[in-house]
C-alpha cells in the first residue's frame, strides 16, 4: 500500500488517496475488458490521466465479472472524439463521450468539478471528480496497466467491512438525486453491504422525494432491477424501505394487504432464468395479479385484450414496450394451456391503446389445430399504418 500525497498552499504535503497493488486489492486482469484497457491505454498514452471507475472496480475486487466498463479521464469530449474515431459525443448539460467496439459500448466522461454545486459540468481534476460520487464503494479508480487502485474516500476499506457509506453529505444526497436511495438499496443487496441505520432511516424519511421523479426514470430502474439475478431480494428491501410504493404502487399495495400474493410475488422474482427475455421478466411483475383477474374460462381474444390492458394498468408508473408486454401475456396464457396467435396493436387519438385481434378462434395446446402450419398472407401496408 502506497499514499499519493499532493501539495498543500503552504507548500506542505497532505495525504491524498491510499494507491492498493494487485496484491492487496485482488482484481484478476482476465476478468477486465480488454477493450475498456485499451481506452485507457490510449488516452494516458495522448498524456491524459485515465482510470476504469464506479460498479465495474467495485465488482471486480468482489470477484464479480462486470457487463459494463465506464471510465473518467481528464481529457475533454472533443478531445476523446479526436482520439477515438469510433466515438460520438452525447447529452447536453453532462457531455459524455460513447466509444464504440462492435456491439459494445463505453462511457468515457471528463472528471467535473465541484465548484458550481452539484449539477455543475464544469471540467475539473480527479480529486474534485471522487466528491461528485454517490457512495464509497463506488468511487476506486482503477488503472489496468499498472493494475492499482486510487483510493481517495476510504472506499476499499468500507468494501472490506462490507458497509455502503454516503460520499456526499446526507443533508444532500437524496435531494439532489432521490434515485440514489434506489440504488443504495440495490449495492446493499448485490454486494453483500449493509445499510448502516442512520442511512436507512434517511431513506425511509425522505421516500416521498421519488413522487416526483420521471416515470421513464423509474421505468429504467425497475427494468435493471427486474433483469437482476437479486431481484427478489431488492424489491423486498424496497418495499421494506418505504421506495418499492413510487416503482410498483399496485404490486406494493397487495403486498402489504395480502400475504399470500407478497410471497408469490418475491417467489416468482426469484425464479426469473438467468438471461431471461423482457417478457419473461414482465410476465413475473404481472402473473399473480393476472391470476385472480382473469376469467381463464372466458373468449380467448377479449379475455387476452383484458389481460393486456390489466397487465399495463398494473405495472404503471414503469412503462414497458409493448411487445415485451404482448409476450409477457402470451407466456402466461401458455401455462394456462390457451395458445395466444400474435396480436396487432393500434392508436385511436386519445382512446388510448385499442387492441385488434388477429385470431379470433381460441385454441387449446394440445388439440390437432395447434400442430397445422400457419401460412401466413403478406399484406401490402399503407402509408399511415402502424
Amino acid at each position: 500500500m502506497r499514499i499519493r500525497y499532493g501539495a498543500e498552499k503552504n507548500g506542505g504535503l497532505i495525504k491524498k488517496a491510499v494507491v492498493y497493488t494487485q496484491d492487496e486489492h485482488g482484481i484478476n486482469f482476465a476478468d477486465v475488458d480488454p477493450d475498456a484497457v485499451s481506452i485507457t491505454d490510449r488516452l494516458r498514452s495522448n498524456g491524459f490521466e485515465t482510470y476504469i471507475v464506479g460498479g465495474a472496480v467495485r465488482d471486480l475486487i468482489l470477484g464479480k465479472k462486470p457487463k459494463d466498463f465506464d471510465i473518467v479521464s481528464a481529457a475533454s469530449p472533443s478531445r476523446i472524439k479526436k482520439i477515438f474515431c469510433n466515438a460520438r459525443i452525447i447529452g447536453r448539460r453532462f457531455r459524455l463521450v460513447h466509444v464504440y467496439f462492435g456491439p459494445k459500448i463505453f462511457e468515457v466522461s471528463t472528471f467535473r468539478s465541484l465548484k458550481d454545486g452539484p449539477t455543475s459540468n464544469t471540467f475539473g481534476t480527479v480529486e474534485e471528480d471522487v466528491l461528485r460520487r454517490d457512495f464509497s464503494l463506488n468511487a476506486l479508480f482503477y488503472e489496468p496497466r499498472r493494475q492499482i487502485v486510487v483510493d481517495y474516500v476510504g472506499g476499499m476499506k468500507d468494501l472490506r467491512n462490507r458497509k455502503i457509506r454516503p460520499i456526499i453529505p446526507l443533508s444532500k444526497i437524496f435531494t439532489d438525486d432521490p434515485v440514489r436511495m434506489i440504488r443504495a438499496v440495490k449495492y446493499a443487496v448485490t454486494t453483500g453491504c449493509r445499510l448502516p441505520f442512520f442511512l436507512r432511516l434517511k431513506i425511509k424519511r425522505q421516500a416521498r422525494l421519488l413522487l416526483p421523479v420521471s416515470p421513464s426514470r423509474l421505468t429504467e430502474e425497475i427494468f435493471k432491477i427486474i433483469h437482476s439475478p437479486f431481484a427478489a431480494g431488492i424489491v423486498e428491501n424496497l418495499e421494506l424501505l418505504g421506495l418499492y410504493t413510487y416503482l410498483q404502487p399496485n404490486a406494493s399495495a397487495l403486498m402489504k394487504e395480502n400475504p399470500s400474493f407478497r410471497a408469490g410475488y418475491l417467489r416468482g422474482l426469484g425464479e426469473i432464468p438467468s438471461g431471461g427475455s423482457g417478457g419473461e421478466t414482465l410476465a413475473a411483475l404481472i402473473r399473480d395479479y393476472l391470476e385472480d383477474f382473469i376469467d381463464w374460462d372466458a373468449g380467448t381474444a377479449e379475455n387476452y385484450k383484458n389481460a393486456f390492458l390489466a397487465g399495463r394498468r398494473f405495472v404503471l408508473p414503469m412503462n414497458p414496450p409493448r411487445l415485451e408486454l404482448d409476450r409477457a401475456v402470451r407466456l402466461i396464457f401458455n401455462e394456462h394451456g390457451i395458445n395466444i396467435k400474435k396480436f396487432r396493436f393500434f392508436e385511436r387519438g386519445r382512446m388510448g391503446a385499442v387492441i385488434g385481434a388477429a385470431a379470433e378462434n381460441p385454441v387449446r395446446e394440445n388439440t390437432e389445430e395447434t400442430k397445422k402450419p400457419v401460412r401466413r398472407r403478406r399484406r401490402h401496408r399503407k402509408k399511415g399504418d402502424l
